[in-house]
């Protein structure tokens, strides 16, 4: 059979980071191990009943039986606008600063189609989410890495940024809660970013994909809560998190209106906008009852309790998470990320996402999901401590 060649630009797309991850566990599931998998990021509850209703309703109305707006329905959009305003106090106009999109890692890897041409510069958080080197990778441009260190809390120190670095850079990637380090951001760091990116003209790309899941009472902040935000920035919000939705795929950016309508324009080309079933649910989601959410907010945090307490009673010395259902664990000074990995994963059967494949900082940390339940965890500790470690 013949074999066709990859395209120049497939061939410099980075190696799926998760996908190993998957093919590891099921590995060891097929031998018939009973695996504890904390590597992924897959919420494991399910979507609130009243969402489902509502698209179990929405199904049935044959306009939405055609295809959708391209970019869109106004009610979703609208819908959206309403949120942002209730939840963080920012305004927002649904024509010009809402973009629909097909779940947040899409329009993550889209920006960088849309704002970068062949060897421009972006700025990366290290350790980050792989797939922002996705898109970077696609517009074929290049990166340069802010170090997200424990003594600055996980936050990127532009001090540390040269001033050519930053002239040339234009676009920056942050993630606040952080996946993977579960930090959370001030507004004082917002602040100076929006500072530092009107200075250098750099367009800030900021994933809120956690933005539902914050502890101790402490609601995490919006970036474009910060003055000035929208003049320079877009935000990326996904319903996966919030109402568990991950299969749902269904997302959106706001902010800036220049970059949003090149967010649309791309994918006026790739797609004609989600089933509108799906965005009648969406917009239930974003309007309708909230108590869904701050129970799952208590239910991480009960987890996080119970998992991080157990780890520090086995002499694994870790701090709580402060946001996100993600766990960012010191490795053991005789060990790399991945060795360490290998081991629990080879005799204890639970699987965690080595903190290397986020980049060069995650080295000497793994990233542990809170995406079982409290027993589970529990349990995945009590394996951890026959290894006689710690």
């Amino acid at each position: 059979m013949q074999s066709f060649e990859q395209s120049e630009m497939l061939k410099r797309l980075p190696e799926q980071f998760f996908a190993k991850l998957v093919l590891k566990a099921q590995s060891l599931a097929k031998e018939g191990h009973d695996v504890i998998n904390l590597g992924q990021g897959n919420p494991d509850l399910p979507t609130p009943s009243h969402i489902v209703e509502e698209l179990k309703l929405a199904a049935e109305n044959p306009n939405f039986h055609k295809y959708s707006p391209f970019q869109g329905h106004m009610f979703l959009k609208q819908a959206i606008a309403t949120f942002y305003n209730r939840e963080y106090g920012v305004e927002l106009d649904p024509q010009t600063e809402v973009a629909v999109l097909f779940g947040a890692k899409t329009g993550l890897v889209e920006l960088s189609q849309c704002l970068l041409n062949p060897g421009d510069l972006a700025l990366l958080p290290d350790p980050g989410y792989p797939d922002y080197m996705s898109g970077i990778a696609l517009a074929d441009a290049s990166t340069s890495l802010m170090p997200l260190l424990k003594e600055n809390d996980f936050l990127p120190d532009y001090s540390m940024l040269d001033d050519q670095t930053l002239k040339r850079a234009k676009l920056m990637f942050l993630n606040y809660p952080n996946n993977p380090t579960s930090a959370t951001a001030t507004k004082e760091f917002f602040d100076e970013t929006v500072k530092l990116a009107k200075r250098y003209n750099i367009c800030v790309a900021h994933d809120l994909a956690y933005g539902a899941i914050g502890f101790d009472g402490e609601k995490p902040r919006s970036f474009l809560q910060a003055a000035g935000a929208k003049d320079i920035g877009v935000e990326f919000y996904t319903l996966s998190k919030t109402y568990n939705m991950a299969g749902w795929r269904v997302a959106f950016a706001v902010g800036n209106p220049s970059v949003i309508e090149s967010i649309n324009l791309i994918q006026d080309h790739l797609y004609v906008s989600l089933f509108g079933g799906i965005q009648k649910a969406a917009a239930e989601a974003l309007l309708g009852d909230q108590t869904a959410v701050d129970e799952l907010v208590q239910t991480y945090q009960a987890r996080r309790d119970r998992f991080i307490g157990r780890l520090n009673e086995i002499g694994w010395e870790v701090d709580a998470p402060k946001g996100t259902f993600f766990a960012w664990l010191p490795v053991p000074k005789r060990y790399t990320s991945q060795e360490f990995a290998d081991v629990l994963l080879e005799k204890a059967h639970v699987v965690t996402a080595p903190g290397n494949g986020f980049g060069p900082h995650g080295e000497g940390y793994l990233r542990v999901g809170l995406l079982e339940s409290e027993e589970r965890l529990a349990e995945a500790v009590d394996r951890i401590e026959k290894l006689n470690i710690f």
